[in-house]
């Protein structure tokens, strides 16, 4: 004898076997709906996920470029080497600051040899020497070299500051507005994904809209009826989402296989570190946008 949760759980298996059932038979008996809603979800999330790729590698190479900027604080002239010390404890206290490194004048005018070759022959032979010690700051985040500069160049000790100001200040702006341009693109992306899906799968709503008012008639309650709709609608936003992620899979790996031989200077994320997340925040949104779609296709047929 089954008892009574027993019974209920048998009832509830069989409603959501039903539920399922009813969802598959509508795909397969509005065939062309559904597929049509499949290509809006694909084609949307393609576009999508091809501008979220864009963006990240943007991001990445943005940040790459940020990473490599550097302030260079020249020491004074004949300044004593335990004061050098002293200001090199001082920079490394400040808070913003991750790495300095010191390099003196000798050092200097060695890089120069190596860049310039006979043009600064002679110079720390028998010619005086007339670079200066510096001391190369890196910051714990790029955009912080500004105000870091700032203090640098009000320490006692320090001659001046260079860190490229114009262009590095440029880069920051121009990387600031482009990331939100990003977001904004992708948000409206998303929402008319959400539009053309909703008013998609309207369509398979509508050639259904006797069946679901003599079912509310007859007493069916709205979670009954709406089910078997929002199931169809997660499972055609799942394929449809399934679709541009094996191909963007495919296309991005060979990319950057491509690039790795072609365009060293280029370095694009690791298909490894970023198409696991991208899968999951593509399936997400086609699963979201189906179920959201179904809902708002039915609300009008619901009242009755």
């Amino acid at each position: 004898m089954i008892s009574g949760g027993g019974l209920t759980l048998i009832m509830a298996f069989r409603t959501w076997i039903y539920y399922i059932k009813e969802a598959f038979c509508s795909i397969f008996r509005n065939s062309w709906m559904s597929m049509a809603s499949i290509g809006v979800v694909a084609v949307t999330l393609f576009i999508l996920g091809s501008f979220m790729l864009l963006n990240i590698n943007v991001d990445h190479l943005t940040d790459e470029i940020k990473n490599q900027v550097e302030i260079i604080a020249y020491v004074e002239e004949d300044t004593p080497a335990d004061e050098v010390d002293e200001l090199r404890v001082a920079i490394i206290q400040l808070t913003d600051v991750e790495e300095v490194r010191f390099v003196s004048k000798d050092e200097a005018l060695e890089r120069l040899r190596e860049k310039l070759g006979e043009m600064v022959e002679g110079y720390g032979e028998g010619r005086r020497n007339p670079l200066r010690d510096s001391f190369e700051i890196r910051t714990i985040i790029p955009e912080d070299i500004p105000a870091v500069a700032a203090l640098l160049q009000s320490m006692p000790g320090i001659a001046r500051v260079n860190y490229g100001a114009e262009v590095v200040e440029s880069l920051f702006i121009f990387t600031g507005v482009l990331k939100w341009i990003g977001i904004a693109f992708m948000l409206g992306l998303a929402l008319t994904a959400a539009f053309l899906i909703a008013n998609t799968i309207k369509l398979t709503v509508n050639a259904r809209a006797g069946e679901i008012m003599i079912m509310k008639y007859v007493g069916a309650t709205e979670w009954f009826i709406r089910w078997p709709f929002v199931i169809e609608g997660i499972l055609l936003g799942s394929i449809g989402a399934l679709i541009p992620k094996l191909i963007l899979s495919y296309l991005y790996a060979q990319t950057v296989s491509w690039a790795q031989f072609n365009l060293i200077f280029l370095p694009l994320v690791s298909p490894e570190l970023i198409m696991g997340q991208m899968s999951t925040i593509m399936l997400t949104i086609g699963t979201v946008i189906g179920c959201l779609g179904s809902l708002v296709s039915m609300r009008r047929f619901l009242k009755v």
